[in-house]
Formats: C-alpha cells, sequence, structure tokens
C-alpha cells in the first residue's frame, strides 16, 4: 500500500529472496497475510554489512540434499508467481529502524503499536512484522543493543517480543530445506495469530489440542 513520500505500508516485510524468504511469505500468503519479500542481508546499514560468507550450509556436502533444497524452491517461485506474491529480488534491504525511534518503540504496548522501516534504495517499507533470514546471531544481538534492548539467552524470544522473526537462521551451520519449512509454518502461524487473533489455527499436538498464544 503505497503512502507518501516513497514510504509504503504492509504487514510483514521479509528480507531473503531465497528458500527461507520464500517460504515463509508462502505461509503467510495461505494464511491471507500481506508481506513484501525484499533481498538484502546487510540489514545493519552500509556501514556495518552482514557477513553470512562464513556460515556454512548443513546440505553443502550432500547432493540429495541440494536437489531438494533446488526442487522446494522451484515450487515455492511458481506458487509466489500463481498468487501474485510481491516478491523483489532487484529491492535490497540496506537499513532496519525503529519508526519513530527506539525510545517510542520501547514505550508503545501491543503486538502492533511498534513498527519497523526496511529502507531501501527505492524507498521506505513500513511494517509491523519483520522477518529475517540468513544473518548471523551475532550481528542479530549487536542490532538489538543498537535498539536499546537488552538480550538474554533466548535470542529469539528476544526478537519475536518486538515482531522480529527468524527464519533459515541457524548458529553455524544453517538448517536443513526440512527445517526452514518447519520453522516457516510456525512462523507463518505465530504471525497470523497476531494479525487474526481470532481466527487462530488449532494445531493438534497428540491427543490435545493447542491454541497459539
Amino acid at each position: 500500500m503505497p503512502l507518501n513520500g516513497g514510504t509504503e505500508q504492509t504487514t510483514t516485510v521479509i528480507i531473503g529472496t531465497g528458500l527461507s524468504g520464500l517460504a515463509v511469505a508462502a505461509e503467510l500468503r495461505r494464511h491471507g497475510v500481506d508481506s513484501i519479500v525484499v533481498d538484502g542481508l546487510d540489514i545493519l546499514g552500509a556501514g556495518q554489512p552482514a557477513n553470512t560468507a562464513s556460515l556454512q550450509r548443513c546440505d553443502a556436502a550432500d547432493s540429495d540434499s541440494l536437489r531438494e533444497r533446488n526442487e522446494i524452491l522451484r515450487h515455492l517461485r511458481n506458487y509466489a508467481a500463481s498468487h501474485g506474491m510481491d516478491v523483489r529480488n532487484t529491492t535490497r534491504a540496506v537499513q532496519l529502524t525503529m519508526a519513530g525511534g527506539a525510545s517510542d518503540a520501547r514505550a508503545a504496548e501491543g503486538p502492533c503499536a511498534r513498527q519497523w522501516e526496511v529502507h531501501t534504495p527505492n524507498g521506505v517499507l513500513l511494517a509491523d512484522h519483520i522477518v529475517l533470514t540468513r544473518c548471523a546471531h551475532s550481528q542479530l544481538r549487536r542490532m538489538l543493543s543498537d535498539f536499546g534492548i537488552t538480550v538474554g539467552h533466548n535470542l529469539v524470544a528476544a526478537m519475536r517480543a518486538i515482531g522480529i522473526y527468524l527464519v533459515g537462521v541457524g548458529e553455524l551451520i544453517t538448517p536443513s530445506p526440512k527445517e526452514v519449512l518447519r520453522q516457516a509454518k510456525t512462523v507463518g502461524q505465530a504471525i497470523s495469530s497476531k494479525v487474526n487473533p481470532e481466527s487462530a489455527p488449532t494445531i493438534l499436538t497428540g491427543s490435545f489440542a493447542v491454541v497459539p498464544g
């Protein structure tokens, strides 16, 4: 949804147009949640580009896993094209900031009270939720520290509390294709339950029905 001054409003911005980004975008689409997918890993700004070159892929030496990854990616690209998903392969995210500044964001309450600005060469994308892919944990911790947010032992929980989700992000190696799809499904359901709390899906776990909180 275009706004004034080169700013667009959407529900979720996904940074990363690879397997992880497309997987969570497809999951959000199935839940009826709008998203914009952009390329780019240098989310800390031009002065602090994200260095993911050292991250190993868990399937790097496994030809069967590579074929599986490529097949899943092909299906996801076809799904994105057939469902009119907003995937901007040539638009790069260069900076992530809190709308209104960090102090306002810390004071905000409610799941959608805090908004994020994803800066690109073409303008700013304003969103309630951000999904990051292929970013090093150390850089994520530094980014949160720059926002004035204290991070405990659970990085994922700390980021979710402020509307940032991780898909395909590992400590030393990137997750397998099946694990990426599992993470995408979990994140898609989590964001959907915040956007449409009245229609939160019921997940069957053994003989118990659990409604995500």
